[in-house]
Formats: structure tokens, sequence, C-alpha cells
């Protein structure tokens, strides 16, 4: 009996080692200023003069690499069933996405994101076209 609940909490611990481990490697891919610069110039290219709104898309662009990428992909080009969030706001709406992050749809859980971290990556992710 000792044995078995010894095999049963070595092998839980490895596969949430295995889950939980990849999202550090991902996101440390040494591109992180470029994208950040590339966020940060679409902000701009809004023509809106708001630098509220491209520190938003900044803020946006990390809350989505931090929670999104384990499952759609360090590019967000998509993994296995989960789609590809690289040209979302060409499909969606910035409302569409807010409400996918908040509700979940499909194998997506909602509620990952709530508030104005939702608001801010459904911005940020409407800009993917």
């Amino acid at each position: 009996m000792k044995k078995a609940m010894l095999a049963l909490i070595f092998g839980s611990a490895l596969f949430l080692a295995a889950c939980g481990g990849g999202n550090d490697e991902a996101t440390d891919t040494g591109n992180d200023t470029a994208t950040e610069d590339k966020a940060t110039d679409e902000a701009t290219d809004t023509g809106t003069g708001d630098t509220a709104g491209g520190a938003d898309a900044g803020h946006g662009e990390e809350l989505v690499k931090s929670n999104c990428i384990s499952c759609h992909g360090g590019n967000l080009e998509g993994m296995g069933n989960t789609p590809s969030l690289a040209d979302v706001g060409s499909r969606l709406s910035e409302d569409e996405i807010h409400d996918v992050i908040v509700n979940g749809r499909g194998g997506m859980p909602g509620g990952l994101l709530q508030g104005e971290d939702a608001e801010a990556a459904a911005a940020w992710l409407a800009q993917q076209k």
C-alpha cells in the first residue's frame, strides 16, 4: 500500500512538473523586445494618439504571452486542436474575443482572465490580423 501511494505521489509530481514547465521556455525566446516593439508600433499606428492605449496594448500582449501560449503556442499559431490567435482579430471583434476570454468556448475554459486584464488581452488580440 505504501509503495502504491508513493508511486502515485511521484507520478503526480512528474506529471505536474511536465505540464507547468513549458511556459518559461516559451516566453524566453529572446524575441520579447522585438515583439513588444511591434505591439507598441501597432498601437501607435492606430492614429488615436492615446498613450494609455499603447500601454494597455503592451500589458495585453504580456497577459496573452503569460496565459495563452501554453495552449495556443509560442507564436500563437495554435497547437493540436487549439485555434491560432495570430490572426484572431481578422475573425472576431474585440467584444467577441472578450466574451471568449471571460466565458470560454469549446475546450477553452472561461475566467482565465478577469476585468481589466481580460479587456487588455482582448484589445491586443483584436489588433492581431
